[in-house]
């Protein structure tokens, strides 16, 4: 089957051990898509997975050329994948989805409706009411989720999931950024302050179980707080600045014991002097380095210095 015209819309689904599924969920989603007589692309990003997932996606190809293959030279991991994606997408609103049909493509029609609904939306997410994961992986989303609107300022109520609707300008921003590492979610937050979620439904997992370990969980959530955030790095330089005042108040007031009261003990308030004037060096220091760490993060994540949402001149 050939598309008629250019897409309005392109799903972009990262592949990994879905050989059993993928079949099912193109047609779901084509199926959806025609019940909306909306044109849509969909493009599948094999993320060098072990099965038989490649196979699949040529034969799906082969039916329909509305499907766009992909397969990355090795497993670059699921951010990595929808960021080649992105690339290569056509539509005007892109749309990602799980390739384990826990996203139900049914659901779809809610994060479209939410969009064309709010003409100042730029990102709309599904919010599952019931999440169908294993214990391991909701404890994992709950806490990088905690992370979020703690320490990166997100909406306290914004939940991010990998169930979402973007506009188009947020996707050139996106691929515009280059990054070893990047985090979709995150990523977002920080290019629009005009997200909503929407509520969809979750459906268990039909095949094979989830890629996400506990050990896998736990580089994730280290990688998504280094790689997107200069958190740890600012815990260092505020410490560093704290402890550095801290001292030099300790040095004045030995220094204030030793002439007002005195000290039985003979050069003691010199060594102590000049240990706490070296460590306040130091840790002054550190909390500088520190400082300078944070910009040339920022720097080398290339954000935008300003982001224009749309303007009239």
């Amino acid at each position: 089957m050939n598309a008629a015209s250019t897409p309005l819309y392109s799903v972009v689904i990262p592949v990994y051990r879905s050989e059993p599924t993928l079949g099912l969920l193109c047609r779901r989603v084509f199926q959806v898509f025609e019940q909306m007589s909306l044109a849509v692309e969909i493009i599948l990003i094999d993320d060098s997975s072990p099965d038989a997932s490649w196979q699949v996606m040529q034969e799906l190809r082969h039916k329909d050329n509305r499907i766009k293959i992909i397969r990355l030279a090795r497993n670059f991991g699921q951010h990595n994948a929808l960021m080649c994606g992105f690339a290569h997408a056509q539509g005007e609103f892109i749309l990602t989805m799980d390739d384990d049909l826990q996203h139900p493509p049914e659901e779809i029609p809610k994060l479209i409706d939410a969009m064309q609904k709010d003409s100042n939306c730029d990102v709309v997410i599904g919010s599952y009411v019931a999440k169908k994961h294993s214990f391991i992986r909701r404890l994992g989303t709950r806490a990088m989720q905690g992370f979020n609107r703690l320490a990166l300022h997100s909406e306290p109520k914004l939940e991010l999931t990998s169930f979402r609707l973007i506009r188009r300008f947020i996707i050139d921003e996106l691929v515009r950024l280059q990054m070893d590492k990047p985090r979709v979610g995150r990523l977002l937050v920080d290019l629009s302050a005009h997200i909503v979620n929407v509520p969809v439904a979750h459906e268990e997992r039909r095949y094979g179980r989830s890629g996400y370990s506990f050990f896998r969980l736990v580089r994730d959530f280290f990688n998504n707080i280094v790689s997107t955030s200069a958190a740890p790095l600012k815990v260092v330089s505020v410490l560093g600045f704290f402890s550095a005042a801290m001292s030099f108040l300790l040095a004045f007031y030995y220094l204030y014991r030793y002439f007002a009261i005195g000290i039985s003990v003979p050069g003691w308030t010199t060594l102590i002097m000049v240990n706490l004037f070296h460590f306040g060096v130091l840790l002054f220091s550190m909390g500088v380095i520190g400082e300078y760490l944070i910009r040339i993060l920022r720097e080398e994540q290339q954000l935008p210095q300003y982001f224009i949402r749309d303007k009239e001149l």
